[in-house]
């Protein structure tokens, strides 16, 4: 079941509390991948760094160099991170002022799949690139729903556009069901390994729109005669409360647990970062303590 995580008030005291809730013992079974040597004389060091989680992948976003990695090439599903892609299909189809009537439909997605939604209101008309906001920062499946069915046209075309959007990318170990990262038709049918997300996400973060809607914290819309006001919060408990941070997306569904794809800079170094599955899921508060965690174990070795 896809949730929003936590809002960013929520997690403000975690991320500036103790660092031993963000010390945590590897999962039972998994090792880090092989990191670059001079990371791993850095570990040593410094003793190695200890987060549970069962994939991530750490990159150094200027070089393409990677940091630190665990799992990278194992593919698992990955909830809503699943939204990055949907956003770059419209995007690149373009045509963001057409306007998306809510329908009843979308409101009965949200509420049988018990997904998070953006509180859309049936009747209202909304604008592709306000759909957009609604879907990345509070990540509404609703919006997506929505946007998906209108860009195929139609859900299943849509995410047949999905699919070859990743393959032109060279996602070679992801595969998507669904538009939105839910658990259909199966709990594992939408996968992607962290390599692949690492991927995904530098590629989006090359569209300046892209960038602006991810990087903000909220964003608010009058109401007009076609529709009421809305204010959508993000799911990132980064932005706000780790210096430097960009972006981009968090998710979570039953088999995935908590998973984030998350950028940030510090002067001149840009870290890329993925983790999935970070336990104890249902833990935003430990989700966004081992991202703040890689970063800074990684910004202190590039």
């Amino acid at each position: 079941m896809t949730s929003v995580l936590v809002t960013a008030v929520l997690v403000a005291a975690v991320l500036v509390a103790a660092p031993a809730m963000a010390v945590l013992a590897p999962a039972p079974g998994l090792a880090p991948a092989p990191a670059p040597a001079a990371a791993l004389a850095g570990a040593r060091s410094a003793g190695a760094l200890r987060v549970n989680l069962w994939g991530a992948d750490l990159v150094d976003a200027h070089t393409g160099v990677q940091v630190w990695g665990k799992d990278v090439n194992v593919a698992r599903p990955m909830g809503s991170v699943t939204k990055v892609l949907s956003a770059l299909v419209i995007l690149r189809a373009g045509d963001l002022g057409r306007e998306i009537k809510v329908t009843r439909g979308a409101i009965r997605y949200v509420h049988k799949r018990q997904a998070s939604g953006a509180g859309l209101i049936a009747g209202d008309v909304l604008t592709a690139r306000q759909l957009l906001e609604a879907m990345l920062l509070p990540s509404g499946c609703d919006a997506a729903y929505l946007l998906a069915t209108s860009y195929g046209p139609g859900r299943p075309a849509f995410i047949a556009k999905m699919n070859a959007a990743a393959r032109a990318m060279g996602l070679t170990s992801s595969y998507f069901t669904s538009f939105d990262g839910m658990p259909y038709p199966t709990e594992h049918s939408t996968y992607a390994s962290p390599a692949d997300l690492i991927r995904l996400g530098e590629v989006a973060m090359r569209n300046p729109l892209f960038r602006r809607i991810i990087a903000q914290r909220s964003y608010s819309v009058a109401a007009t005669p076609l529709h009421h006001s809305y204010v959508w919060q993000t799911t990132n408990g980064l932005l706000g409360y780790y210096p430097g941070t960009l972006g981009i997306k968090t998710g979570n569904t039953n088999a995935a647990g908590n998973c984030f794809l998350f950028e940030a800079r510090r002067g001149r170094h840009t870290l890329i970062g993925v983790v999935l599955h970070v336990n104890p899921t249902r833990n935003g508060n430990v989700l966004f303590a081992a991202a703040r965690r890689l970063l800074n174990w990684g910004f202190q070795r590039i």
